[in-house]
Protein backbone atom coordinates (compact mmCIF):
# COMPACT_ATOMS: atom_id res chain seq x y z
CA UNK A 1 0.00 0.00 0.00
CA UNK A 2 1.63 3.27 -0.98
CA UNK A 3 -0.52 6.23 0.07
CA UNK A 4 1.20 10.17 -1.29
CA UNK A 5 0.25 13.26 0.83
CA UNK A 6 -2.15 15.76 -1.18
CA UNK A 7 -0.67 18.45 0.69
CA UNK A 8 0.69 20.17 3.95
CA UNK A 9 -0.85 21.59 7.22
CA UNK A 10 -0.34 25.35 8.14
CA UNK A 11 -1.13 25.78 11.54
CA UNK A 12 -0.17 27.89 14.72
CA UNK A 13 0.09 24.72 16.64
CA UNK A 14 3.63 23.93 16.93
CA UNK A 15 3.37 20.43 19.14
CA UNK A 16 0.27 18.25 20.04
CA UNK A 17 -2.23 19.92 22.88
CA UNK A 18 -5.12 18.45 24.42
CA UNK A 19 -7.49 21.38 24.25
CA UNK A 20 -8.87 24.73 22.47
CA UNK A 21 -8.75 23.25 18.79
CA UNK A 22 -12.21 24.79 18.28
CA UNK A 23 -10.51 28.21 17.29
CA UNK A 24 -7.29 27.17 15.22
CA UNK A 25 -7.27 28.25 11.72
CA UNK A 26 -5.14 26.49 9.57
CA UNK A 27 -4.19 26.62 5.69
CA UNK A 28 -4.31 23.18 3.84
CA UNK A 29 -1.53 23.53 1.17
CA UNK A 30 -2.52 21.35 -1.20
CA UNK A 31 0.47 20.20 -4.42
CA UNK A 32 -0.15 22.39 -7.37
CA UNK A 33 -0.94 19.72 -9.48
CA UNK A 34 -4.26 18.95 -7.02
CA UNK A 35 -5.57 22.60 -6.56
CA UNK A 36 -7.91 22.06 -9.01
CA UNK A 37 -9.71 19.30 -6.56
CA UNK A 38 -10.46 22.41 -4.44
CA UNK A 39 -13.47 23.46 -7.48
CA UNK A 40 -16.31 23.68 -5.61
CA UNK A 41 -15.59 22.78 -1.94
CA UNK A 42 -16.56 26.50 -1.24
CA UNK A 43 -20.33 25.16 -1.26
CA UNK A 44 -19.85 23.07 1.73
CA UNK A 45 -19.74 24.68 5.51
CA UNK A 46 -17.88 21.64 6.26
CA UNK A 47 -15.22 19.08 5.34
CA UNK A 48 -13.59 16.49 6.71
CA UNK A 49 -9.53 15.48 6.68
CA UNK A 50 -7.78 12.95 6.68
CA UNK A 51 -3.84 13.27 7.74
CA UNK A 52 -1.13 11.17 8.92
CA UNK A 53 0.33 11.60 11.91
CA UNK A 54 3.78 11.82 11.44
CA UNK A 55 5.35 12.72 14.80
CA UNK A 56 3.13 9.96 16.76
CA UNK A 57 4.43 6.05 17.66
CA UNK A 58 2.48 3.36 18.62
CA UNK A 59 4.08 1.08 21.38
CA UNK A 60 1.49 -1.58 21.53
CA UNK A 61 2.59 -2.27 25.43
CA UNK A 62 1.85 1.22 26.05
CA UNK A 63 -0.61 2.59 23.60
CA UNK A 64 -2.49 -0.71 22.80
CA UNK A 65 -4.95 -0.41 25.92
CA UNK A 66 -4.37 3.24 28.57
CA UNK A 67 -6.36 5.76 30.09
CA UNK A 68 -7.36 8.41 27.57
CA UNK A 69 -4.72 11.64 27.47
CA UNK A 70 -3.27 9.86 30.97
CA UNK A 71 -5.82 11.01 32.98
CA UNK A 72 -6.23 8.72 35.81
CA UNK A 73 -9.88 9.41 36.24
CA UNK A 74 -10.28 7.92 32.84
CA UNK A 75 -11.24 4.46 32.33
CA UNK A 76 -8.63 2.03 30.80
CA UNK A 77 -9.73 1.55 27.38
CA UNK A 78 -8.46 -0.25 24.16
CA UNK A 79 -6.98 2.06 21.11
CA UNK A 80 -9.92 1.41 19.02
CA UNK A 81 -12.35 2.65 21.68
CA UNK A 82 -10.54 6.34 21.65
CA UNK A 83 -9.13 8.87 19.46
CA UNK A 84 -5.85 8.74 20.96
CA UNK A 85 -2.89 10.00 18.60
CA UNK A 86 -0.68 6.74 19.48
CA UNK A 87 -2.12 4.25 17.11
CA UNK A 88 -1.11 1.28 14.83
CA UNK A 89 -1.65 3.36 11.97
CA UNK A 90 -1.36 6.85 12.68
CA UNK A 91 -3.92 8.49 10.73
CA UNK A 92 -6.44 11.47 12.31
CA UNK A 93 -9.67 12.30 10.72
CA UNK A 94 -11.54 15.47 12.07
CA UNK A 95 -14.65 17.36 10.40
CA UNK A 96 -13.69 21.08 10.16
CA UNK A 97 -15.51 24.44 9.12
CA UNK A 98 -14.45 25.69 5.97
CA UNK A 99 -13.32 29.40 6.02
CA UNK A 100 -12.58 29.75 2.07
CA UNK A 101 -9.85 28.63 -0.55
CA UNK A 102 -7.11 30.56 -1.73
CA UNK A 103 -5.47 29.08 -4.65
CA UNK A 104 -4.08 26.27 -3.85
CA UNK A 105 -4.94 26.09 -0.17
CA UNK A 106 -8.48 25.44 1.80
CA UNK A 107 -8.20 27.73 5.27
CA UNK A 108 -10.17 25.85 7.91
CA UNK A 109 -10.94 25.87 11.34
CA UNK A 110 -10.72 23.11 14.18
CA UNK A 111 -8.89 21.25 12.60
CA UNK A 112 -6.47 18.96 15.28
CA UNK A 113 -3.12 18.74 13.65
CA UNK A 114 0.07 20.50 14.24
CA UNK A 115 2.18 22.75 11.73
CA UNK A 116 3.79 20.50 8.91
CA UNK A 117 0.87 17.37 9.04
CA UNK A 118 1.18 15.57 5.55
CA UNK A 119 -2.66 15.87 4.85
CA UNK A 120 -4.04 12.08 2.70
CA UNK A 121 -7.03 13.23 1.46
CA UNK A 122 -10.23 16.12 2.11
CA UNK A 123 -14.03 15.39 1.43
CA UNK A 124 -16.81 17.32 2.01
CA UNK A 125 -18.98 16.70 4.94
CA UNK A 126 -22.30 15.22 3.95
CA UNK A 127 -24.94 14.82 6.90
CA UNK A 128 -26.73 11.96 4.65
CA UNK A 129 -23.28 9.91 5.04
CA UNK A 130 -21.59 11.72 7.64
CA UNK A 131 -23.96 12.23 10.63
CA UNK A 132 -25.56 9.96 12.63
CA UNK A 133 -28.44 10.37 14.38
CA UNK A 134 -28.78 9.44 18.11
CA UNK A 135 -25.46 8.21 18.17
CA UNK A 136 -24.18 7.53 21.95
CA UNK A 137 -20.50 7.87 23.45
CA UNK A 138 -20.01 6.81 26.91
CA UNK A 139 -20.05 9.29 30.15
CA UNK A 140 -16.22 9.63 30.08
CA UNK A 141 -15.65 10.57 26.64
CA UNK A 142 -18.08 13.31 27.17
CA UNK A 143 -16.03 14.69 30.44
CA UNK A 144 -12.36 13.79 28.26
CA UNK A 145 -14.05 16.10 25.20
CA UNK A 146 -14.22 18.77 28.01
CA UNK A 147 -12.61 21.93 26.39
CA UNK A 148 -11.20 19.96 23.34
CA UNK A 149 -12.83 22.14 20.59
Amino acid sequence: MTLEPIGIVRSPVQEGVDEGWGSVRSRIELREDLAGGLLGIDGFSHAVIIVHMHLHTFNAGEDLTRHPRGRSDMPLVGAFAQRAKHRPNPIGITAVRIVGTEGNALIVEGLDAIDGTPVLDIKPYVPAFDRIDNATVPAWMERLMEGYF
